[in-house]
């Protein structure tokens, strides 16, 4: 036997993600109720100069009530396949084109309670080629050498989960 879901039902539909009330069996035939984020898929974008820097952003966020260093990184839009919204992310974010962007992998950001999954690419050969940022995003572009970037992380100044696991991902995946 395994879980399964009998029932879900919206109970609050929200800009970022709605919340939904699943009711579900247990492997051991138990039911309960439980809440799951409902989000819209992401996609996070490793993006590599030729002088291998790699490019953040700095921005505001509510959840950590502080400003972050965080790789580009957006939400797709309804319909939007993940390489698509990669390469518009990494212009409106960095101000910058890929020449070269590639997937090299996905993750769930919280599977303890949401059901987004995080598509992760590589950027190189960037070009400049800038989209309008979202006019709600103050963001500040930071780029760092992979010395500095190893620095960022062994002092735990970067902090973003997402950022920490493209990372961790792209270095097994080179």
């Amino acid at each position: 036997m395994k879980h399964s879901i009998i029932s879900k039902k919206n109970v609050f539909n929200g800009h970022a993600f709605n919340v939904q009330e699943l009711y579900i069996s247990l492997p051991d035939g138990r039911k309960r109720n439980y809440d799951l984020v409902d989000h819209r898929d992401s996609v996070t974008i490793i993006p590599i100069d030729k002088n291998g820097n790699v490019w953040f952003v700095e921005q505001f966020r509510m959840g950590s009530e502080s400003s972050l260093i965080e790789l580009p990184a957006g939400v797709m839009e309804e319909n939007e396949k993940p390489f698509v919204c990669a390469a518009r992310e990494v212009r409106e974010e960095i101000g910058m084109a890929a020449g070269k962007l590639a997937q090299i992998g996905s993750i769930y950001l919280a599977p303890g309670y949401s059901n987004e999954l995080n598509h992760i690419f590589l950027a190189e050969d960037l070009k400049p080629d800038p989209l309008q940022q979202d006019d709600d995003e103050f963001l500040s572009i930071k780029k760092y050498s992979r010395e500095e970037l190893t620095e960022l992380i062994r002092e735990g100044d970067l902090q973003d989960s997402k950022s920490l696991a493209a990372l961790y991902l792209y270095q097994y995946k080179k």
